[in-house]
C-alpha cells in the first residue's frame, strides 16, 4: 500500500505522563476485537531517521506487512509503532559519533532508563491494563536506534517478551548476558551496513550463545 493508504489503518494517539512528557504513537488493531478474546501485541521502534513529531514518519518502515489481508484475517494483533521525538533515542546505551554512525566503541553496561522508553513501557502497560492482550504473546522489533532500544528493554524487563527481533543495532553484551533474557531472539544484521557495525551483532550473539540462547 502507498504512504498515504497505510496511515488510514493506524489510528493516531498521545500519551501524556504523569510527570508531563508526551509520546505519540500508531496503533493497528484487530479488524475485529471479539468479547473475551485476548490477542498479541507487537510493539515496532523505529530507527534515528524517522524520529520527529508528526506521528506518522515512523510508519515508513514494516507497518505495510501488518496490513497483508490474510495476516489481517489470520493472525489479529495489535501492533503499536512509538514515535521517538527529534534529538532523543530509545535508549541511553550510546551516541552516534560526529558523522552519525555506530562504531565499535563499547556500550555502557548500565544505563537509566530514559523518557521515550519509559514512555513506551507505560503505553504497553495501559494495554495490558486493557484486558484485550495475551501476555504470553507480546513481541518487540525495532531496527538501528529501535534495534538499540528492543535490546534495552530486554534487558530491563527479561521476562517480558514471547520473541524479540532487534535488526542492525548493538548492546554491551555483558549486559545482555546478565539480563539473560527469557525470550526467543532472532537477529538481522548485513555485513556491509557502514552507520552501526555488524560486530554489534556478532558480539551480542556470542553473548547469547554463552548463556545458551542460540
Amino acid at each position: 500500500l502507498p504512504a498515504s493508504e497505510i496511515d488510514k489503518y493506524y489510528a493516531k494517539k498521545e500519551y501524556v505522563s504523569s510527570t508531563g512528557d508526551t509520546l505519540r504513537y500508531r496503533v493497528l488493531e484487530p479488524v475485529k476485537v471479539e468479547k473475551n478474546k485476548k490477542y498479541p501485541l507487537v510493539l515496532f521502534l523505529h530507527g534515528a531517521g524517522e524520529r520527529g513529531s508528526d506521528n506518522k514518519a515512523q510508519l515508513s518502515h514494516g507497518a505495510n506487512m501488518f496490513l497483508n489481508p490474510i495476516i489481517r484475517d489470520e493472525l489479529p494483533v495489535y501492533v503499536i509503532y512509538p514515535l521517538c521525538p527529534t534529538n532523543q533515542s530509545w535508549s541511553n546505551s550510546r551516541k552516534p559519533n560526529s558523522e552519525g554512525k555506530y562504531g565499535s566503541e563499547r556500550y555502557p553496561e548500565n544505563t537509566e532508563i530514559n523518557i521515550p522508553m519509559k514512555c513506551v513501557k507505560e503505553v504497553h502497560d495501559q494495554y495490558i491494563q486493557s484486558g484485550n492482550i495475551d501476555t504470553q504473546r507480546i513481541y518487540v522489533m525495532g531496527l538501528s536506534m529501535g534495534r538499540m532500544g528492543t535490546f534495552d528493554i530486554l534487558c530491563r524487563y527479561p521476562d517480558l517478551f514471547a520473541a524479540a527481533i532487534p535488526i542492525c543495532g548493538g548492546i554491551n553484551p555483558e549486559r545482555l548476558a546478565k539480563a539473560s533474557p527469557s525470550t526467543a531472539i532472532t537477529i538481522y544484521h548485513g555485513d556491509k551496513d557502514d552507520a552501526v557495525y555488524v560486530e554489534n551483532s556478532r558480539a551480542a550473539y556470542r553473548a547469547l550463545k554463552l548463556i545458551g540462547k542460540t
